[in-house]
């Protein structure tokens, strides 16, 4: 779990939970918004583990027996919510986990705290349930509810909770945290800060994966998409479906290619480039395509990226995103 020193970035947020643990100006409940890999877990935690330090300081001690029963996850006055349905969280789910349980004191704390994961896919039923605890929840009882997409939640929620909103981190944060914290190589570590977009976790993951090499080839393989045929295109549909757990990564590398050959396209400029090996085959397909093409292409990703995310069917989304880069 770490201490406030080990967060890179988000030093408003580390700032405001200090804040309020000090002058004893703690929120019934807090929405913490941000894509995923931003850190949501990572800061719940930490806000929880200062609530309930016995120091009474305004950030975790991590001596005291409260905070090392949270780092090690078994603090009996943190309580996180979980869900059997892959994709909801029903309304049993929030009564039996929070309603059900909110009346019961703190066993050795000030707080009792609840920390709602994938909070955005509380149903309609599930939220109508939580609002009412919330409008009159215990003194103790703070929830924190974690969303990649707050806009989600009813307006009564959202009004009723303190939004923090975790923002982009430099890349430059990114980029060291990778090369002196994980031993990340310069150029991987270019090419995982230019795909997290100022998401720390995002580019950790990538760095990590087993898969890094075989992403990356998979999404480059397309730079020859104007030279092959529909039979070829379902085949590397096919290969895609391989990676469809870490499919939007697939599809933020594709990003970065197409804006390389964009950007080289607009300045010519190749230290501006992240795949520069790729030279010769981002000056040929800058030759071929327009801007427009490239901006459809760009666009094509981002829509592609909406529909996963909004469950549209896999090899449909990819056959149509596919076409359009051929188009294109």
């Amino acid at each position: 779990m770490g201490s406030f020193k080990d967060v890179v970035g988000h030093k408003d947020i580390l700032k405001y939970i200090s804040s309020a643990v000090e002058n004893n100006r703690v929120s019934h409940a807090y929405i913490l918004n941000g894509e995923r890999g931003s850190g949501k877990r990572m800061l719940a935690n930490l806000f929880a583990t200062t609530l309930l330090c016995e120091s009474g300081n305004s950030e975790p001690c991590g001596k005291c027996h409260s905070c090392r029963q949270a780092e090690s996850g078994n603090h009996p006055d943190i309580i996180r919510v979980t869900h059997e349905k892959p994709n909801s969280i029903s309304v049993d789910d929030i009564r039996v986990q929070i309603n059900g349980d909110i009346q019961v004191k703190p066993y050795n704390g000030k707080y009792k705290i609840y920390i709602v994961p994938d909070a955005d896919m509380m149903t309609v039923q599930a939220q109508n349930a939580l609002l009412k605890t919330i409008e009159e929840p215990p003194a103790y009882a703070v929830i924190l509810l974690l969303t990649e997409n707050a806009n989600s939640l009813l307006p009564t929620i959202c009004s009723r909770c303190v939004m923090l909103k975790l923002r982009n981190i430099k890349d430059q944060l990114v980029k060291r945290y990778l090369m002196e914290q994980l031993q990340v190589p310069d150029y991987k570590a270019d090419v995982c800060t230019a795909f997290a977009q100022g998401n720390i976790g995002k580019a950790a993951m990538l760095a990590g994966s087993e898969h890094f090499n075989e992403i990356k080839d998979e999404a480059v393989l397309l730079k020859n998409i104007d030279t092959m045929e529909l039979g070829d295109l379902v085949k590397a549909v096919k290969r895609i479906s391989a990676y469809k757990i870490e499919i939007t990564d697939y599809l933020d590398i594709l990003m970065i290619w197409y804006r390389d050959v964009l950007i080289y396209k607009a300045t010519m400029n190749i230290d501006r480039l992240i795949f520069g090996e790729e030279i010769d085959s981002i000056r040929e397909r800058a030759k071929k395509s327009s801007y427009e093409g490239i901006e459809t292409i760009l666009d094509g990703l981002e829509k592609a990226k909406a529909r996963l995310k909004a469950n549209v069917n896999f090899e449909l989304t990819m056959e149509l995103l596919l076409l359009t880069i051929k188009e294109n």
